[in-house]
């Protein structure tokens, strides 16, 4: 699956874009995700991370 971060899951989300005289239309929001190489358990692997759990130390890079 596209534009998923294999840590948490967070993922691509839709709604409105609201104009000034509030037109609607349809818009997404893309989480900020950054390939990197990890150790998960004692391989390492190229994981597709969101920047939160990069940042929170979720992930080993390597």
């Amino acid at each position: 699956m596209g534009m998923q971060c294999d840590v948490c899951g967070k993922h691509t989300t839709t709604g409105n874009k609201v104009s000034h005289a509030h037109n609607k239309t349809r818009r997404s929001w893309k989480p900020n995700l950054q390939r990197v190489k990890a150790v998960v358990g004692e391989r390492r692997t190229v994981l597709t991370v969101c920047t939160r759990c990069l940042r929170s130390g979720k992930v080993t890079k390597r």
